[in-house]
């Protein structure tokens, strides 16, 4: 069994979660054949590069940062064996994470602008304008013309203006893409700007997939500035009671009948958030091993915890852990077989390490498909915690103008110019990744705890 682990960046904007799993051969259009690396951002194919567009992008990031860079896998100037491709790719896999953990460089314009554009040219769909659909929390469907080229943030832009919600509010919604049954709903992920919304959908090899806007906070606090708007208030609405119907939230059958009797949106929404779980995501159910081996659990995530609802002995239990309790965690893929391709037989794990009680720390195992998506749950969270009260957002910024080599190693365009570049926000320090095997994120909100917490 072959262990991958990885971790998460530290940053408010982005978490991204690097993977080179494989490579492609290409033969080019002078007959020579050349590799391609296939980059996988939070658990999902991205897109295929060469070395040398790896190369040229480490060269630009050289020049635009004050930041040091880690090491970029040297040149060679004869073929490569076998052997050499596959430390090759590990090379430039451990380069890209080492890139994702930093909280300056993965929100860079730069690295923001090559993976959109490394996207579209593997798509084979550059500046293609397609309909997409766009769908509320209440089912109803906008269509939208939208170009390959456009990031996440601009699609959401779009829909948002479609309905009308004034443009200071949109930092609050996000996209996502979402698996929704008759009765339930898995999410799997949150659409960030290195994609395009267009590709990103393509690239999602699931029935019945779409993308849903919903909130992209997780403190439940703000809702009550979004409640003074009618646009933000409608779609709060929608999602609170998209989420009562999934059974996501948990309505004592006391205020039932009330919920259904209130027309004012505001009351039902001050009514709603006194039960439990509103303001959380919930998960597919999946195994843990708390508290004792292949436990099945459900978990959900939100104000600030993990929770874990069990069956045992023919009784449902509860476990709560704290997010400032949670002293790192750590994302492993388990390879079952040498076999790393897409199609091998792997799984995910999300592991935490707590602190149970004082001086006594545990590790906590859950594994599940949704491992990634419940990292960058637990991330936004801390994320949240560390910049309470910290309304400074990101700043546009004229846009610089970098060069994208193509694959074919000698076109060129220009990104970056027109582009959303932005400047990064201050570095929170917060979080570092350490270990001989896994890279491990670890929670600066755990050394907020006090004694009354223990």
């Amino acid at each position: 069994m072959i262990k991958d682990c990885g971790s998460f960046s530290e940053n408010y904007f982005t978490t991204m979660h690097f993977s080179i799993p494989d490579t492609q051969e290409f033969v080019d259009n002078s007959g020579n054949s050349y590799l391609g690396y296939n980059i996988h951002i939070n658990g999902l194919f991205h897109c295929t590069v060469r070395y040398k567009q790896l190369l040229h992008l480490h060269e630009h990031l050289t020049k635009e940062t004050v930041h040091p860079l880690p090491p970029f896998p040297p040149k060679k100037l004869f073929p490569l064996t076998t052997t050499q491709q596959e430390e090759r790719r590990q090379s430039l896999e451990k380069y890209i994470q080492t890139i994702g953990q930093n909280s300056t460089l993965n929100t860079s314009p730069l690295l923001t602008s090559f993976l959109l554009h490394a996207q579209q040219e593997t798509s084979s769909k550059i500046s293609i304008i397609e309909s997409l659909d766009i769908f509320l929390q209440n089912n109803l469907r906008i269509s939208l013309k939208v170009s390959t080229n456009e990031s996440t943030t601009r699609v959401l832009k779009k829909l948002l203006r479609h309905l009308n919600l004034p443009e200071h509010l949109d930092q609050f919604f996000a996209l996502f893409a979402v698996i929704e049954g008759e009765r339930n709903a898995n999410i799997l992920r949150r659409l960030q700007d290195f994609e395009s919304p267009v590709l990103t959908l393509g690239n999602i090899n699931f029935p019945a997939v779409k993308l849903m806007v919903g909130r992209s906070y997780w403190e439940t606090d703000n809702d009550v500035k979004l409640t003074e708007n009618s646009v933000s208030l409608e779609l709060l609405h929608q999602q609170a009671v998209a989420e009562v119907n999934r059974g996501w939230i948990l309505v004592p059958s006391a205020l039932q009948d009330h919920l259904r009797s209130l027309e004012d949106k505001r009351e039902y929404l001050e009514a709603i958030r006194t039960c439990k779980y509103y303001g959380f995501t919930q998960f597919a159910p999946c195994t843990c091993d708390y508290p004792q081996p292949d436990t099945r659990v459900i978990v959900s995530i939100g104000r600030n915890e993990l929770n874990l609802r069990m069956l045992l002995d023919d009784r449902e239990h509860e476990a709560v852990f704290k997010v400032t309790r949670m002293r790192c965690w750590r994302v492993t893929t388990l390879h079952n077989g040498m076999d790393r391709s897409e199609g091998s037989d792997y799984s995910l794990e999300l592991s935490f390490e707590y602190l149970v009680a004082r001086n006594q720390l545990q590790w906590i195992t859950i594994v599940s498909e949704q491992a990634i998506l419940m990292s960058v749950s637990l991330q936004g969270m801390i994320d949240e915690l560390l910049t309470k009260g910290d309304e400074s957002r990101e700043q546009e910024i004229p846009g610089k103008r970098w060069s994208y080599v193509l694959r074919d190693g000698h076109s060129k365009i220009v990104i970056g110019e027109g582009e959303d570049a932005r400047k990064p926000r201050e570095e929170v320090k917060r979080a570092r990744t350490r270990g001989e095997h896994c890279d491990i994120t670890e929670n600066n909100a755990f050394h907020m705890i006090g004694d009354e917490d223990l």
